[in-house]
């Protein structure tokens, strides 16, 4: 078996189960095999035992004394609770970002807008979802408060397997885009207060989006696949 650097083919494994496991491989309560993935995924059990604990840590995967590694699906209810509380929290980030960002934060920020910009183009939704996650995680630094971009980052972790069954659905990635354009443009004009709302709009589960993240989320905790 051939491994990389430890710690990335660890992160490489998570988000390949993390991907499985929300689009339905596994059924919610499925026991998630050790020897069989290694040989999927060709690597010795340590770094598939450490992929296993980050997903535990985000409550996907619930680790069983003595019996391995079940899936385990928060509540839809869980879910959208989580979302709302980090349609705050980025907003109040957004909020500081508007008032505090600096050149080398905009440029930051402007760089993985084009970046989602480009992946949106060729509608690569994983290159579209990375670059996501760095336009929002740049926000958080731009802040410019250590404290809440530490909470931001932490949520955000958690609730990434969810934000990535999001931009599955038909329309989102283009929607998802157009907020960040206009995200971007309020942090360029200093308007906090603009920034706030279009953060927590573009974060918060209401509406058809609820409508479509709970039926994209009971198709996966059904399971459509076997592993």
């Amino acid at each position: 078996m051939t491994e990389g650097p430890i710690d990335r083919r660890t992160d490489q494994i998570r988000e390949a189960l993390e991907e499985m496991i929300v689009e339905g491989h596994f059924a919610d309560g499925a026991r998630l095999d050790e020897v069989s993935l290694a040989d999927r995924f060709s690597v010795s059990r340590t770094p598939l035992r450490e992929a296993l604990q980050a997903l535990a840590a985000s409550g996907l995967v619930e680790l069983r004394h003595r019996r391995g590694a079940f899936v385990r699906f928060p509540s839809l209810e869980d879910v959208v609770e989580m979302f709302d509380v980090m349609a705050e929290i980025e907003a109040l980030c957004g909020r500081y970002a508007a008032r505090r960002m600096s050149a080398e934060d905009q440029s930051a920020i402007e760089a993985a807008l084009l970046a989602c910009e480009a992946a949106a183009a060729q509608q690569d939704v994983e290159g579209y979802y990375r670059a996501n996650h760095d336009f929002h995680r740049l926000i958080y630094h731009a802040a410019g408060n250590r404290f809440l971009a530490g909470e931001a980052e932490r949520l955000q972790r958690r609730l990434t397997p969810f934000r990535r069954l999001q931009l599955r659905v038909r329309g989102r990635m283009p929607e998802s885009l157009r907020q960040h354009r206009q995200i971007f443009e309020a942090l360029v004009a200093g308007d906090a207060e603009r920034v706030t709302r279009q953060m927590r709009e573009h974060i918060a589960v209401q509406g058809d989006r609820f409508n479509d993240l709970a039926a994209t989320y009971r198709s996966a905790i059904r399971g459509r696949h076997v592993a």
